[in-house]
């Protein structure tokens, strides 16, 4: 969120570039809800990938070099558009969709605590338990958030070893294992008998695949990083290309791997991961080794969330000093972390918390948390393809380090390609899922609906009320068209 400088002659190679976006993409807790779909779900990664992880990449990463000067991440990509009040819109709305998700996550954080036992049938009881969930979820939230008040080094430390251990080196084991499970006469439960383009006019059937936008969404964050490129025209997109394939790469033959040895009937949101890990070494008879990697992925979602924990709340909280939020959010203590931030964005995650008490089962509880967060971010994403069209004609003479095409026929084809998808998977999103148990349609409608309305409606209400004296007398955030 904050601004990037100049380069201080330090220039990343387009590998390291490459590896940095599958690290902050990559995320294997997702891949239970593609696994669904069997070897359809390859045409739904594609398919997000060319209309929504290519044009967020390329569009932002040409914004980013347009303001590479100055502070606010997408708050002044979307300010410089529509103005301030709808930029601040879309930096709250980054803040709040990342509070809304951590419940998600963190309930895969806690089936994956579940799973450290050694017997998978007690291992899935306990992961059904809502109690044991929502004590779980606020215990490594509450943890995640006082390491986060401890500073960014910190924060640092954790979420680069915890990203290695518990997402990168899981999905190489997972892959390998189906392979090793495949070559050693294991029986396939992947359905290799369907097409592999999918009956797109069954709705009930993309709800789900709707979420696979989400999988790719934080590529806009890896923008920042343009001019620390050489010869950024040329390796940027490079950059781009190869990570997206890696990525794309992995959760295909991720889903795959969990497809291949877990029935699509069993397929559980929550535990399909771990339950595919536990099959696999079932099958080698190394069952001991479950253990090990459901503890590594509990490492893999602790640094997650500390990176999204310390990230959108970093965003809020410089953009509230520059007059958005009263001085209350703009405390913080002596590391210079926003102490008060993080402690409200925790109050949420409570509240969100107790929501186990109304859902029917955990899984269902995932899922329209999720589906929230997928509508909340996409609208982010909307507001913010629409605006890189709209500066190319508001702002024309701006220079532009880094430019889609010399005209604005490319432009148009990313950043419309990317608004079409997002408005796509927004609509879509609203469908109750027809593979997984919601509970009362009511309810799943209200929540979405209504949650969707109060979020969009507090950024606008806190613009209105807001006073000259919220500004910090330091607050160092350019004025808008300058």
């Amino acid at each position: 969120m904050q601004s990037v400088n100049k380069t201080n002659g330090f220039k990343l190679s387009v590998m390291t570039l490459a590896i940095m976006n599958v690290t902050a993409v990559v995320s294997l807790r997702g891949l239970a809800s593609e696994a669904i779909y069997g070897i359809q779900s390859a045409f739904y990664y594609l398919f997000a990938a060319i209309v929504f992880l290519i044009p967020t990449a390329m569009v932002a990463a040409e914004l980013a070099a347009m303001y590479a000067s100055k502070q606010g991440g997408v708050f002044r990509w979307v300010g410089e558009a529509y103005g301030p009040r709808v930029g601040f819109l879309a930096i709250w709305l980054q803040w709040i969709q990342s509070t809304i998700w951590y419940p998600t996550v963190l309930t895969f954080g806690a089936v994956s605590i579940a799973f450290i036992g050694t017997d998978p049938t007690a291992d899935a009881a306990l992961a059904s338990n809502r109690v044991f969930t929502l004590v779980v979820v606020l215990a490594i939230y509450w943890i995640a958030t006082f390491i986060a008040l401890r500073g960014l080094d910190w924060v640092g430390k954790v979420s680069k070893w915890g990203g290695i251990i518990g997402t990168i080196v899981p999905a190489g084991i997972l892959i390998l294992l189906a392979i090793i499970y495949l070559a050693k006469g294991g029986h396939n439960y992947l359905n290799t008998h369907v097409s592999f383009f999918p009956d797109l006019t069954n709705f009930s059937n993309l709800v789900l695949a709707s979420s696979i936008f989400l999988f790719y969404a934080g590529m806009e964050m890896m923008g920042i990083h343009v001019m620390e490129v050489d010869n950024p025209k040329r390796n940027y997109p490079r950059a781009i290309v190869i990570g997206s394939l890696v990525t794309v790469l992995i959760f295909i033959l991720g889903t795959f791997a969990l497809g291949i040895v877990v029935p699509a009937k069993d397929i559980s949101l929550t535990q399909t991961l771990l339950i595919g890990f536990d099959n696999y070494f079932s099958f080698l008879r190394m069952s001991w080794l479950g253990s090990v990697v459901a503890i590594a992925l509990v490492f893999g979602v602790l640094a997650g969330v500390l990176t999204w924990v310390s990230g959108p709340s970093k965003g809020i909280f410089t953009v509230g000093r520059a007059g958005y939020l009263p001085p209350f959010f703009q405390k913080t203590n002596s590391r210079g972390v926003q102490r008060n931030i993080l402690l409200v964005q925790g109050v949420i995650v409570t509240i969100l918390g107790m929501l186990f008490v109304v859902m029917p089962s955990v899984q269902s509880f995932y899922q329209i948390l999720s589906q929230l967060t997928v509508l909340l971010y996409l609208i982010m994403y909307m507001l913010m393809f629409s605006s890189a069209i709209v500066l190319r004609y508001k702002r024309p003479q701006l220079e532009r380090p880094f430019r889609l095409g010399r005209g604005n026929a490319l432009m148009w084809i990313l950043g419309g390609l990317g608004f079409a998808g997002s408005l796509l998977a927004f609509v879509l999103s609203f469908i109750p899922p027809s593979q997984i148990a919601v509970g009362s349609k009511s309810v799943w409608f209200s929540v979405l609906i209504v949650g969707s309305l109060v979020v969009v409606i507090i950024p606008f209400i806190i613009y209105a009320l807001r006073k000259p004296s919220w500004k910090a007398a330091d607050a160092d955030i350019e004025p808008f068209g300058e």
